[in-house]
C-alpha cells in the first residue's frame, strides 16, 4: 500500500512538472537569463511555480509537523543541526550552477527521461556520477577529507 501511494504522489508530482513546464531546460533557461545580450528572454512564470511550491509546502508542513508521527514512518526525520558548514553552501551552488548550465534539476530531468530527451539522459547520468563520487569522498577516512561532515540527516 505505501509504495502505491508513494507511487501515485510521484505521478502527480511528474505531472505538474510537465504542466508548469520545469522539464523543459529551455524554459528553465529562459528564467534564469535576467539580463541577456542584447535584450534577454526573461520568462517570469516559473517564478509563479516556484512561489505556489513554496506556499503549499509552508502550509504542509506546518498541519504535518503537528502530527504524531508520518503515516509511512515511525518517526519525524528533521536536521537536528543548526550550524552552518561548507557542505550546506558548496552543495546548492554546485546545485545552482548546474540548473543554471543545463536547465534541469533532479526531478524535471528524470521527468524529462520520458519523453526520450536526450539531454536529460546525458543530465541523468553526470548526476548519477556526481551521486557516486559525493557519496566516495564522503566515505573517506577523516584524514583523507578536507572538510566534509556527516550528513545531519543521519544521526
Amino acid at each position: 500500500m505505501t509504495i502505491l501511494v508513494q507511487f501515485a504522489i510521484g505521478l502527480i508530482f511528474g505531472l505538474g512538472l510537465i504542466i508548469s513546464g520545469m522539464s523543459n531546460p529551455a524554459k528553465v533557461l529562459n528564467f534564469l537569463d535576467v539580463g541577456g545580450i542584447p535584450a534577454g528572454t526573461w520568462d517570469a512564470s516559473l517564478a509563479f511555480v516556484m512561489a505556489g511550491a513554496v506556499a503549499v509546502t509552508f502550509i504542509g508542513f506546518s498541519h504535518v509537523l503537528k502530527l504524531p508521527r508520518p503515516f509511512f514512518a515511525e518517526r519525524f526525520y528533521v536536521p537536528a543541526r543548526k550550524d552552518i558548514d561548507p557542505r550546506i553552501v558548496v552543495g546548492p551552488a554546485i546545485f545552482g550552477i548546474g540548473w543554471g548550465l543545463a536547465g534541469f534539476c533532479p526531478g524535471p530531468a528524470l521527468t524529462a527521461l520520458g519523453f526520450g530527451s536526450r539531454s536529460a539522459f546525458v543530465f541523468v547520468a553526470a548526476m548519477c556520477a556526481g551521486m557516486m563520487l559525493a557519496r566516495f569522498i564522503a566515505n573517506l577516512p577523516s584524514s583523507a577529507r578536507v572538510a566534509a561532515p556527516t550528513d545531519p540527516l543521519e544521526t
